[in-house]
Formats: structure tokens, sequence, C-alpha cells
């Protein structure tokens, strides 16, 4: 147990250098921008190749890739049964919303909370895969049926998932791990050393997207499906893991405590970036990203607690 805390320790002190550095303007106004573009496009496929090339493939991808999928799948229909039939929002608005109450930040704040909590970045693995690879296509397909523009075509979306460089890098490395090769210390090295840049830059970033961080300053009537969307994600999606991987598939010990962790982890910045694409949802997008990514540590923090 104080191994995890002093893990959630190091992640939450990292994040508030982020903040200030972000609130003081110290590198400038789009350091932000740089350090999480050099952590998805290089540093990040880095650590995650390195990683997964060193993973037993039956322990990231049996049961913890199926918690990963029902949790995920279960949130989305379930909030989106609410939205649509109850609050009787549009449909693009509604898998809007469920976008932001179902998927994860995978990346900027999963690899970090996977290593420093957890003490593995492969614990992270199914979920990063499952979304990029499955549930986001889905939902930007289910987006350009409902809506009049950004048709995309399934080759378009193909193409999306496998220029993604998070794809990438952990795709060669279950490559490597599958064949057993074992990768040259000449090689690794520099892949082992450039990984080393993804977690502080990552969470700096992250720290710095909280400086002057407002939500539901213009919620106007919107504040209800908000609150919902950030309830399910940091409580709804985490019961249901913790209840299907427990019950269903008899999970114990650190592999229930990742399933959970892993299940509340905050919404993904790109729902956003995806809202503002298709036009709808955006104020409950950025709302819930900001709720859910300001409480989300602490909520997880109180997890470990329950766990441990």
């Amino acid at each position: 147990m104080v191994g995890v805390l002093q893990g959630f320790f190091v992640v939450w002190s990292i994040i508030m250098v982020g903040w200030f550095v972000g609130r003081q303007r110290i590198l400038g106004d789009n350091a932000r921008q740089v350090l999480s573009g050099l952590t998805f496009f290089v540093a990040s496929p880095a650590l995650l190749f390195e990683t997964l090339s060193k993973a037993q493939l039956g322990e990231v991808f049996a049961e913890p890739l199926l918690v990963t999928a029902v949790s995920a799948v279960c949130t989305a229909l379930i909030f989106f049964s609410i939205v649509k039939f109850v609050l009787k929002r549009a449909l693009p608005e509604a898998v809007m919303s469920s976008m932001a109450a179902s998927l994860a930040n995978s990346a900027n704040l999963g690899i970090p909370i996977a290593v420093y909590v957890l003490g593995d970045a492969s614990y992270v693995a199914p979920l990063l895969i499952f979304q990029l690879a499955f549930l986001t296509p889905v939902f930007l397909m289910i987006l350009d049926a409902s809506t009049s523009s950004h048709r995309t075509t399934p080759w378009g979306f193909i193409l999306m998932i496998l220029r993604n460089p998070m794809i990438v890098g952990s795709g060669l490395g279950l490559l490597v791990a599958g064949t057993g090769w074992d990768v040259p210390p000449l090689v690794l090295e520099p892949i082992h050393l450039i990984g080393g840049a993804a977690i502080p830059a990552m969470l700096i970033a992250f720290g710095m997207s909280l400086s002057g961080s407002r939500p539901l300053q213009a919620a106007a009537g919107r504040r209800v499906d908000t609150l919902l969307a950030s309830a399910f994600k940091l409580v709804v999606h985490p019961a249901i893991a913790y209840v299907f991987a427990r019950f269903a598939l008899g999970v114990e010990g650190q592999a229930l405590f990742a399933a959970v962790v892993v299940a509340s982890l905050p919404t993904a910045q790109n729902v956003f970036v995806a809202a503002s694409r298709y036009q709808t949802g955006t104020t409950v997008a950025k709302d819930t990203v900001l709720i859910t990514t300001v409480v989300a540590v602490p909520a997880m923090t109180g997890v470990a607690l329950l766990l441990n």
C-alpha cells in the first residue's frame, strides 16, 4: 500500500510542477503542444515498444483485454441510453457525450500511472490498443453516419489506425514478444533512452493543461450531461470493471487492482478534438475532460485505499 501511495505522490508531484510551469509561462505559449507532440510521436511509442517486447502476451491480452472491452462498452451503452432516451439528446450529441463517459486517457496519464502506481506499463496496453483500434473508430463511424460532413471511408479508418504511432510502437513490441526475438542492446539502448522521456514530459504537459481551466463556465443547459458523464467515467466505469473482473472472471490481487485503476482514468483529451471536428457536444466534451482530469488522481488514490 505504501508503494502505491508513493507512486501517486510521484505522479501528482510532477503534474503540479507542470501546472506551475504552465501558470508562470516559463516555457512559452506553445510548450504544452511541443511536449505533447514529443510524447505522442516519439517517446511513448518507444516506451511501449520496449515494455511490450518483454511482456508475456497471455498476461497482457487475456483477462485484462476482456475486462477493458466489457467495462468500456457497457459504460458507453448505459450512458447512451440515458442521454438519448431520458434526456432526449440528438443522436450525434448522445454519441459524443458517450465517448466522454467511456473513453479513457490511456496515454498521457495512463502510462505514467501504470509505471509508477501499478509497476508495469504493460497494464495499460490492452486499454490503449482496444480504444485506438476498436472503440474510437466505432464512435467515429457512428458520428460519420449521423452527421452530414466529414465522411470517412472504411479504408480511411484503417489508415488512421495504422498511422497512429502508439499502435505502431505497440504492434512492433508485440511482434518481438510473440517471436521471442532478443533485440540487440545496441538497438534497444537508444529506444530505452527515448522512452525514458515519455513519462516526465507527459505529466508536465498534463499539468500545464490544468492551468487556467475552469469547467462548467459555459455549460448552459448541459451541466447535467457533463456531471453525469464525469460520474460515469470516474465511478460507473471502474465499478463495472471491478464487478466483471472479480465476480465473472475471478480476478484478484494486483490484477484486479490494475483493472479498476485503468478503468478509473479520466476522459481522453481527444474526445474534445472529435467534438470540435464534428461540431457537436463540444461543451460536454471539454468540461468532462477537465472535471475528470482534475478529480482522477484523488479518485484513483481512493480506489487504492479501498482495494489494498
